[in-house]
């Protein structure tokens, strides 16, 4: 059991990423390093990617551990904190310019939500912050006690999809004209339990810039993948798994490749037992076309 964080799907990327021994992968968003060790047992040389610095000390701690015990080469995991976005540019850097596959888990680890000082779950005590990157300059309550009215409201309304975002938007504003928003609990206090969940979602969306990053790496990532390889997209909620879709369905139309998932795959009711985090979770899975360039 990874204490850091259950990967997700696992079996099912394995399956989709087809790993050989002796080739290479990168697993975009590290976190504990559930994926990237399973592709290490089998054989695979992997660049690991994380803004994350906790993700970065805790599987590269582990690593040093797993890779004795497994009687695999250390070297074989190449670690880089950074962010995703600049994918093609790490990967050059690293030496993974071509690789066979390329997995992007898009979810917040149980770690990050599990850690009430990094102000991520509304259901902990702790400073509104919300930032993957520790070394970004904004956080969450920042963005409540900055923003007007009627940004907040197309904040909640694009990354939310919040119905309620005018009114929520307004109690923000009056609630802070009494008192500063620094805490996870006097944000749950002013929007009310219910809607809290795709509060957060909009205010760590637009902390972490989540979507841009991802439709900018996607196309990046094309660059680096093997003809035949693939590239693995794991999203937790409709606007990441919208940006998926639209962008594999472009790269087929222009003659890139194929989207091999024409529905997601989802966990299935055995892993939803085990890892109630995993029932949000939607997997796409593109194959770049083999002349392609």
């Amino acid at each position: 059991m990874n204490n850091f964080h259950t990967p997700v799907l696992l079996k099912e990327i394995i399956e989709n990423l087809r790993v050989e021994k002796g080739k290479k992968y990168i697993d975009a968003t590290v976190g504990g390093g559930g994926h990237t060790f399973e592709i290490l047992r089998l054989g695979g040389e992997v660049l690991g990617i994380d803004v994350d610095k906790e993700a970065i000390e805790y599987t590269s701690g582990r690593w040093r551990i797993e890779s004795r015990k497994r009687k695999i080469e250390e070297r074989n995991l190449t670690l880089v904190r950074g962010n995703f976005r600049e994918i093609d540019k790490i990967a050059q850097e690293k030496g993974f310019e071509k690789v066979n596959g390329i997995i992007f888990d898009l979810g917040v680890s149980s770690h990050q939500i599990g850690s009430a000082e990094r102000g991520f779950s509304f259901q902990k005590e702790g400073p509104l912050d919300m930032r993957m990157d520790q070394d970004l300059a904004v956080r969450a309550s920042d963005l409540v006690k900055i923003l007007t009215k009627g940004e907040l409201y197309e904040l909640f309304t694009k990354f939310g999809e919040e119905s309620r975002a005018g009114e929520l938007s307004r109690r923000i504003v009056s609630a802070r004209r009494v008192k500063p928003i620094e805490t996870t609990r006097d944000l749950v206090g002013i929007v009310g339990y219910n809607f809290a969940a795709k509060i957060f979602q909009a205010l760590r969306i637009a902390v972490n810039d989540e979507l841009d990053s991802l439709r900018e790496a996607l196309p990046k990532s094309l660059t680096v993948v093997e003809k035949g390889g693939h590239i693995l997209v794991i999203s937790f909620h409709s606007l990441e798994d919208r940006i998926v879709k639209r962008t594999f369905l472009e790269f087929e139309k222009s003659g890139k490749g194929s989207v091999i998932t024409k529905k997601p795959i989802v966990p299935n009711p055995e892993e939803l037992v085990k890892n109630r985090r995993a029932r949000s979770a939607k997997l796409r899975v593109f194959e770049t076309r083999r002349g392609f360039d």
